[in-house]
C-alpha cells in the first residue's frame, strides 16, 4: 500500500465564501449549528444551521405552495428546466467533485463518478417522463358508451432523507423525478454530507425550477425526521435497515407511501470457469470502492475450492498494493472513511472477528498516519456467524473469503442473510452464470460485474428485498411512484341499470349474457 502522509491542500473551489453561500439556505432560527469537517484533516469547514421543528413546517408550507403552481405548468416546460439542468450539472461536476471529497473523505475517482450520477437520470427521465405522465384512455364497462382514462397526479410535497455515502447522488437524483412528475421537494441530507446536494439544488435553481419549490432542512435524525415524515406527502430515505423500520412505521401510521433502500450484505460468487484476472478486478472495486462505503459494495465472497489459493493470492496481492491516502487529484485508488465515529464501528468488527478466530490476509487496523478516519483494505478469512462481520452489515473496506464445494453450497451460503440487495456471479458460461443468478434471493445480481451495471441501467428498476429494502428507485416506477392515479370515468349515457319498469330478472338475464358476448368477442 502506498502511503503518503501529506495534508491535501483543499480544492481552490471550496471557499468559505462559497460555503457560506451554499449553507445560508438551509433554515436555522435557533441559531444551533453542526461543525461540518473536511475529513481529510479534521478541520471545520463551516458551521451548518440546524433546522427546528418548526422550520421544518415552515419548509413545507414554502414548498406547498409553489408545488401548487409547478403542478400546473405544462409537462414539457418542466422539463425544459431538466435539460439546461443536464448541461449545468456536467459542466460545474469538477466543483461538486471537490465538495463531495471534502465532506466525506472518498477519493476523487469515486467523486467524479458521483457526479455523474443526477445527470444519466436525467437524461432517462427526459426521455420516459411525458410518456409516463400523459393520460391514457381505456375502454370502460360498456363498449361504446363508456370510458376511463388514467390520469397521474403528483403526490405534493416530497421528503428525501439522503445518506452520507452518496449525498450528491441519492440526494439529487431521487429528487429529480418527483420534480418532473410535478412535486416539491423537502430534502434532509446528512450533516456530515450536505454541501453537495446544496450545491444541487443551487444549479436546479440556475437551470430554472421555480424558487422555494426544493427546500432543505437539516439536522439530526432522531430531531428531523419525525417532523419531517409528518408533513410529507410521500417519503424516499436510503439508509439503514433499522432506521428504515422506523420511517416506514410512521409513513404507515400517517398512511403515506414510502420507498425504502436499505442495507445489505452482499455476497459475490465466483463459479470455476470465472476469468480470474478480471473477477479479481471486480472485487478489488467491489469491497474497496468508496472504501467499502457502497449500499450495493460485496462483503462475502464465495470461491471454488479448485481455484481458491488463485484467487487469493492475487486478490491480497492487489489489496496491498492499492495508493490509499488524502488527495484531491486521481492518483489514490480509495479514500477514507466517513468519519472517526465509523472508523470505530470498523475498527470494532475487525476486532470482533479476530478476537473470535478469524485470519487476517491483509490490512486490519486504522491509518491515523493517513487521516483521522483512514482504515486499511482488509481481507479475512475463517469468519463465521458468530462474529459481527459475519451476519452484520460492516460497512467498511473489509471482505471474508470462503470455499464451496458445489454451486448449490454457493447459492445457499448467498443465500444465508437476511439482507437481499446486491449480488454478483462470475462466470464465462453466461448461460451457467445466469441460471445461479436467478436462485439468488437479491433485487439486483450484476454477472461478472459487481454493482455498476444494474446501477447505471436506469431504464430498469433497482430496489432490494428480504431487509435490504420497499420499492425501488429507477425504471418507470421510479417516477410513477411519486404519483397518485386518478381514474376519470366517464359515461355518455345511463344503461348501466334496468330501465324504466323492466324487470329486474330481464334486467339480469341481459347483463349475463351481455358478459358471455363480450368475452367471445374480445370486446372485454
Amino acid at each position: 500500500m502506498t502511503v503518503t502522509p501529506l495534508e491535501p491542500a483543499r480544492p481552490a473551489s471550496v471557499t468559505d465564501a462559497f460555503l457560506r453561500q451554499l449553507v445560508a439556505r438551509v433554515p436555522g432560527s435557533s441559531g444551533a449549528t453542526w461543525p461540518l469537517t473536511e475529513v481529510y484533516t479534521g478541520a471545520v469547514l463551516v458551521g451548518l444551521p440546524q433546522s427546528t421543528p418548526i422550520d421544518i413546517e415552515d419548509a413545507f408550507a414554502t414548498a406547498r405552495a409553489a408545488q401548487r403552481q409547478w403542478a400546473a405548468t405544462p409537462v414539457k416546460e418542466r422539463l425544459a428546466v431538466f435539460k439546461r439542468a443536464h448541461t449545468i450539472f456536467v459542466d460545474n461536476a469538477r466543483t461538486t467533485t471537490d465538495l463531495i471529497q471534502a465532506e466525506s473523505g472518498k477519493n476523487r475517482r469515486m467523486a467524479i463518478e458521483e457526479t455523474c450520477d443526477p445527470p444519466m437520470v436525467m437524461s432517462h427521465y427526459l426521455k420516459r417522463a411525458a410518456k409516463l405522465l400523459a393520460p391514457v384512455r381505456r375502454g370502460g364497462p360498456v363498449p361504446l358508451l363508456s370510458t376511463s382514462t388514467e390520469i397521474r397526479q403528483p403526490k405534493g410535497v416530497v421528503g428525501i432523507i439522503a445518506p452520507w455515502n452518496f449525498p450528491f447522488a441519492t440526494g439529487i437524483s431521487d429528487a429529480i423525478p418527483a420534480l418532473m412528475a410535478g412535486n416539491a421537494v423537502v430534502l434532509k441530507p446528512d450533516n456530515k454530507t450536505a454541501l453537495s446536494p446544496l450545491y444541487g439544488v443551487r444549479m436546479l435553481e440556475e437551470a430554472g425550477l421555480p424558487a422555494g419549490l426544493f427546500q432543505v432542512v437539516c439536522g439530526e435524525g432522531p430531531d428531523v425526521g419525525p417532523t419531517l415524515i409528518d408533513n410529507a406527502d410521500y417519503v424516499m430515505f436510503t439508509g439503514s435497515t433499522a432506521t428504515g423500520r422506523v420511517i416506514g412505521e410512521r409513513a404507515g401510521r400517517n398512511l403515506i407511501g414510502c420507498c425504502l433502500e436499505l442495507g445489505g450484505k452482499n455476497p459475490m460468487i465466483v463459479l470455476p470457469d470465472a476469468d480470474m484476472a478480471d473477477a479479481v478486478q471486480g472485487a478489488v472495486f467491489g469491497v474497496f470502492g468508496n472504501t467499502g462505503q457502497i449500499c450495493m459494495h460485496i462483503e462475502r465472497i464465495y470461491l471454488p475450492v479448485s481455484r481458491y489459493d488463485e484467487f487469493r493470492a492475487a486478490f491480497v496481492a492487489r489489496a496491498k498494493a492499492l495508493d490509499v491516502r488524502a488527495s484531491y487529484d486521481f492518483g489514490p485508488e480509495m479514500g477514507s472513511l466517513v468519519s472517526v465515529d465509523h472508523l470505530r464501528r470498523v475498527t470494532s468488527h475487525v476486532e470482533d472477528a479476530i478476537a473470535k478466530g478469524a485470519t487476517v490476509l491483509c490490512g486490519g487496523r486504522p491509518r491515523p498516519d493517513l487521516g483521522p478516519a483512514f482504515f486499511e483494505p482488509t481481507i479475512l478469512e475463517d469468519v463465521t456467524k458468530d462474529m459481527l462481520c459475519g451476519v452484520t452489515e460492516t460497512f467498511g473496506p473489509v471482505v471474508a473469503l470462503h470455499s464451496y464445494r458445489t454451486v448449490d453450497e454457493a447459492v445457499a451460503l448467498a443465500n444465508d442473510t437476511d439482507y437481499g440487495l446486491n449480488a454478483s456471479v462470475w462466470g464465462k458460461d453466461i448461460a451457467a452464470a445466469r441460471a445461479v443468478a436467478a436462485r439468488i434471493e437479491s433485487g439486483n445480481v450484476n454477472i461478472n460485474d459487481i454493482l455498476a451495471t444494474a446501477y447505471a441501467a436506469k431504464g430498469t428498476p433497482s430496489g432490494g428485498v428480504k431487509n435490504s429494502g420497499v420499492g425501488t428507485r429507477h425504471g418507470d416506477q421510479g417516477l410513477l411512484k411519486y404519483t397518485d392515479v386518478q381514474n376519470m370515468a366517464v359515461l355518455k349515457k345511463q344503461v348501466m341499470g334496468p330501465r324504466p319498469g323492466q324487470d329486474y330478472a330481464k334486467h339480469v338475464e341481459g347483463v349475463l349474457s351481455g358478459l358471455k358476448m363480450m368475452r367471445r368477442t374480445r370486446i372485454r
